[in-house]
């Protein structure tokens, strides 16, 4: 009777991941920006993340929530960070809503406040695989990781200052159309 049992969780096994694979090796796994989730992918992913941050047991952050910071946090976040996950108060960078998962808009809705500064900043040093999410660790010094966390940590309770350094840049003027200059020959 165990006997069975055991070769009955066998077999189980073995249907179980050969299905998987099969599902993989034939295309049938949604791979494009625009298919769908996967079953549970959200779910799993989110999961793996914390679980994954929480074992790095990042310490609290070694510079203050000043207003020095914050607007430091505010120029490194504009020239890295704006282009996919947007300033305030303007519309989603095209590139957002094309990525897959979507990178989430860090002044709009939930954004990231509630969020430890410690988990922003690992995000931003180490990036997120499968998520079009890049890792700053080389590009960025500690400091910079940390301002921009700081930042979004605190992006409901920013001072002018910083909010000050988020507004866009004009659009730079279309170059003016060439005047037509009407020549005409004179017949001698």
């Amino acid at each position: 009777m165990i006997k069975s049992f055991l070769i009955g969780i066998v077999v189980g096994i073995l249907l179980l991941s050969g299905s998987v694979y099969y599902y993989f090796d034939s295309g049938m796994a949604p791979v494009a920006t625009s298919d769908p989730p996967m079953p549970f992918e959200h779910m799993m992913a989110r999961k793996a993340l914390s679980a994954h941050i929480d074992e790095q047991k990042i310490p609290a952050p070694p510079i203050p929530a000043d207003e020095p910071n914050l607007v430091a946090g505010a120029k490194v976040y504009k020239d890295h960070c704006a282009e996919c996950h947007g300033l305030p108060n303007q519309p989603s960078p095209v590139i957002s809503d094309i990525m897959f998962p979507h990178a989430p808009m860090l002044f709009k809705g939930h954004g990231v406040t509630d969020d430890p500064p410690q988990e922003s900043y690992w995000k931003a040093q180490n990036g997120i695989r499968l998520s079009g999410m890049p890792g700053f660790k080389k590009a960025l010094s500690d400091t910079q990781l940390w301002q921009v966390a700081l930042l979004v940590a605190n992006a409901d309770k920013l001072p002018d200052s910083a909010k000050a350094v988020l507004v866009p840049e004009p659009a730079p003027a279309a170059p003016a159309a060439p005047v037509a200059m009407n020549k005409t020959k004179k017949k001698k």
